[in-house]
Parts: C-alpha cells; structure tokens; sequence
C-alpha cells in the first residue's frame, strides 16, 4: 500500500471523456472516482478528452464536472487552442508539470486499447492499470480469445468477418460452424457497443451491417443458451487476487446484459451480490479469471465477466481493463462485497500502478552492464 506518513499529497491526473461511444459514461465513472478520492491523501486535477479527441484542461474539466453544458465548455475552449500544432489536443497536460501518477478513467478506444497508455510511458509517468500490450490483447475481442484458447482458458466458438472475407461468410455459412443463434460483435468496442443477437440470415445481414459501423473486424460467435451472467473483479500485478463473484439478471424481454442496462437504466436487472454458486463452479471460474489476467498480462485492475451454461459450464466471456465506476457498476460493488470499500479500492489501485511503474525502472534498456558490454568487447575485438 501507498506509505502516507510522510503527509506528502500525491497529485493524481484524472482523466476521462474520449471520442468513443462511452464518453459519457467515462464522465460519470471519473466524477465517482474523484468524489471518492481522500482529498488528504490527493490533489486530483481533472482533464477530460472532448468527443473530437482535444484534451480540455483542469478548470475547463472542473467546469462540466460542475454540471454546466459540455458543448458550451468546448466551444469556448477550442478558440484557444492552436490548431495548426499537431501537438494541441494535448498540450493541457503542460498546465501541470508535478504529475504523479496518471489515472485514466476512459471506457473503450484510446483508453482502453493501449493508446493512452502510450502516452504515459512517453511522459515516463506511472499510471494506474495495464500497459499497452496487455491492454491492447485484452481490448480485442479476436485476440483475447487467441490468448485464452493457448492458456486452456474455456471460451465460446467463434468466426471473424472483415469487409474482405464477408461476402464468403453468410449466414448459411458462419452458422455451421457457430450454430444458428450467435452474436455478432465488433472486434474492437466495449460495454456491449454495435452488439446483435441474431437467429436468422436477416438479423444476421442488418447486425454485421451495423457491427462493421464500429470495426473492421466482427467476431460471430456461439451463443449459450439460458447462460446465467457471472463477473468477477480481478486486483493487483504480479499475484492478483480476485473477488466474491457477482451474477446479473436481466429482464425477460432483454436478450443480454446490453449498454443499456450497465449504464442507462438497471432498474430492470437483478444483481446478486454475491452470488451463491455450487463451490467447485465458484472455484473454477476464479481461477479462469485469474489465469486469463495473468496470459492477457494484466495489471491494476480489471473485471472479467463469464457465461454459465444450463449444465452448468463456464465460459469466459471478455475482459474489461477499465470497468465501469458509475453508481451500477459492478467492478466497486464486488469489492465492496468481498471487504474492500469505495475509498480503499481507489487506494489500492493508486498503489499498484505507483509499484509497476517502480518495477519497471529496474529494466535496462541500453547496453551499458558489465556482461554486455564484455560479450560485446570480444565479439568485436576478435
């Protein structure tokens, strides 16, 4: 845990928004997040990405934090901000120079996908959460999938459908080898974004159509039937441990746990947390979660969510590198279940990013040890 004792604050640069379908609920995530935040243990400067990906500084962010209108806060940002230098949507992180630690709160692409994370190692600052090639893996549906099928992770039958493959893959086609009720999902989006059940060869031509909206690559994969929703909460790096597990109901007339229903309007959905599950299935799909969050590389945090089938066989559904903080998400409800308040789950997040980044400055990335440069010494002295 983070050694407070010496009374130093650590400055913590909150950031969300972005230009992705979950914008908004990165802002409601974020505002959790910041409330929550011991403001003896943190200065907390807020940095929102707009929807055209410009970056709006501290007083801008606290200003629509505040509840005054977004797109009046942008429009009289943007005049200000130098268009010609490809560095501008950026450059409101040169308000402050004494970062700590960057805490990203950006749902789907660029938060999501390793992009952020990226920048961070640029700026050679820690941040909470996974770095860029663990959150790159655990963003793509395709690779995942990959990852968990190499580490006998169990996870659902699928097909992949790109603009140049797709006029071989009708529905005839990828129901052979999905079966004839499947999901169709773009490879590259969260929070159940651009997502159809489909059962016939209309609903499959109007889903892949509107899947291809948001990617250029669509998973179509096996459906289970009457599955009971599982998710599990995963925290920390090397030796993560995991939560009590969570189910999810959702209405009858609901065919999945959809955007809606996380983010818009739970009223319908029943959460039992936790949930009570036979202890070899509750064993079993603690430690897929744990072993697909150490092969995807993972660190921080993350919330993994599985299917159980009616004979009662788990699947691991997909990962989430940045789950949701709003007031229904569930990644803080399994901790606060399973002991781990509000306040002190942020705390440990904090935590185990400050100790990743330290672990990874002990990695050389030059040539200047002693048994390299006298293998080096020889090679060319020969």
């Amino acid at each position: 845990m983070i050694n407070f004792m010496d009374n130093k604050k650590l400055h913590i640069a909150l950031l969300f928004g972005g230009n992705s379908s979950e914008h908004d609920v990165s802002k409601r995530s974020a505002h959790n997040i910041y409330d929550a935040m011991d403001k003896d243990k943190y200065d907390v400067s807020l940095f929102m990405f707009t929807k055209d990906g410009v970056l709006l500084g501290n007083d801008a962010s606290h200003r629509i934090f505040d509840g005054e209108d977004e797109d009046q806060v942008v429009a009289e940002a943007l005049p200000h901000i130098d268009q010609h230098n490809p560095l501008a949507p950026l450059m409101a992180l040169s308000e402050v120079k004494d970062i700590d630690l960057f805490y990203p709160v950006i749902h789907g692409n660029l938060g999501e996908d390793g992009t952020i994370q990226g920048l961070f190692k640029l700026l050679k600052k820690p941040f909470i959460g996974s770095n860029v090639l663990g959150s790159a893996m655990a963003f793509d549906k395709d690779i995942t999938k990959r990852i968990l099928t190499q580490a006998r992770v169990r996870n659902t039958e699928y097909v992949v459908i790109t603009p140049e493959n797709k006029s071989a893959m009708d529905y005839e086609t990828v129901a052979a080898k999905v079966g004839r009720v499947m999901f169709l999902k773009p490879a590259n989006q969260g929070s159940s974004v651009g997502i159809h059940k489909v059962r016939n060869a209309e609903e499959f031509d109007a889903g892949l159509a509107d899947a291809l909206q948001y990617d250029f690559k669509v998973l179509a994969e096996e459906s289970i039937d009457h599955p009971q929703e599982i998710e599990i909460s995963i925290l920390g790096n090397e030796q993560p441990r995991a939560s009590k597990l969570g189910a999810v109901r959702v209405p009858e007339s609901d065919t999945f746990y959809d955007y809606n229903n996380k983010f818009v309007d739970a009223s319908g959905v029943v959460f039992e947390l936790p949930v009570v599950l036979p202890d070899t299935l509750a064993k079993e799909i603690t430690k897929m979660g744990l072993d697909a969050y150490v092969a995807l590389g993972l660190k921080g945090l993350a919330r993994i969510d599985f299917l159980v089938s009616e004979d009662g066989v788990p699947y691991l559904s997909e990962p989430n590198t940045l789950p949701g903080f709003t007031n229904i998400s569930l990644y803080p409800q399994l901790w606060g279940v399973s002991g781990i308040d509000y306040a002190s789950l942020i705390d440990e997040i904090i935590a185990y990013g400050l100790a990743e980044y330290k672990r990874n400055q002990e990695i050389s990335y030059s040539f200047t040890k002693l048994g390299t440069e006298r293998v080096g010494e020889k090679k060319y002295n020969e």
